[in-house]
């Protein structure tokens, strides 16, 4: 069973441009006892500040894919342990093949000379393969492969721990790995870029709705929307994400 307390927290449900006033996707897990992020866009350090979520308190950073949306987020949070929240516990950072370089180039790129920092606590980097459980700070993790711009690494994570198991999607057209990655999950997160508009690379409602009967997760909940699918919110029946939302389980 997991512990009391088990939730979901959206810090950021939004997109790349601020569709909304919300900020960049950032969603913060806690699951036997364990508290970690899954993605963490540029905006994330500012949004945690605002809901009061003290980025010490996170295990682990679980990355989807190289999008700033997603991931330019982590140096801040690096730059911030090490400076301003005088960090002293393990941080670790997962994902993609890739992703020790893309967070090291993107730190200098954002913040020049700070490579020359080191951090005073346990910090790694964790690179995660394909369909494959991996363990990281204790979380169970499984990628999956996600169709969406290949250059970023693209996948889809499965996170387990404490007994239950969340689904995210990130960004992604979509793919029969899917079926897998939500089988079961107590809350599939699935992105939900447009209402009927197909646009390459991204999920839209009307997509998602003809296969969710196949996708047997307990609970979904739909995010990283544009202003035309935010627009059409008041019709959709699953629920959906908004800066702040919290979802126990």
């Amino acid at each position: 069973m997991g512990v009391m307390g088990d939730s979901v927290r959206f810090i950021g449900s939004g997109d790349s441009f601020g569709s909304g006033g919300r900020f960049q996707t950032c969603i913060l897990g806690s699951l036997g006892g364990k508290r970690f992020l899954i993605d963490c866009g540029a905006s994330s350090l500012i949004a945690m500040r605002a809901q009061g979520i003290d980025p010490n308190s996170i295990d682990a950073i679980l990355l989807t894919h190289m999008h700033g949306d997603h991931c330019a987020g982590v140096p801040f949070v690096l730059v911030d342990a090490m400076l301003g929240a005088k960090r002293t516990t393990p941080l670790v950072v997962a994902g993609p093949a890739g992703t020790r370089e893309s967070m090291e180039v993107l730190r200098e790129a954002l913040f020049p000379g700070s490579r020359m920092m080191r951090p005073k606590f346990p910090y790694e980097y964790v690179e995660l393969s394909a369909r494959k459980a991996q363990d990281v700070a204790g979380i169970t993790v499984t990628p999956y492969p996600a169709l969406h711009t290949p250059e970023t690494s693209p996948t889809m994570l499965r996170v387990a721990c404490g007994g239950k198991t969340v689904t995210y999607t990130g960004d992604t057209d979509w793919t029969e790995d899917l079926i897998a990655a939500a089988d079961g999950a107590d809350l599939l997160i699935a992105e939900c870029y447009f209402y009927d508009k197909p646009i390459k690379m991204h999920m839209n409602y009307a997509t998602l709705k003809k296969h969710l009967p196949r996708l047997h997760a307990k609970s979904v909940v739909l995010t990283h929307m544009s202003e035309d699918m935010l627009r059409r919110v008041a019709e959709i029946p699953e629920r959906c994400a908004s800066d702040g939302m919290v979802i126990e389980l």
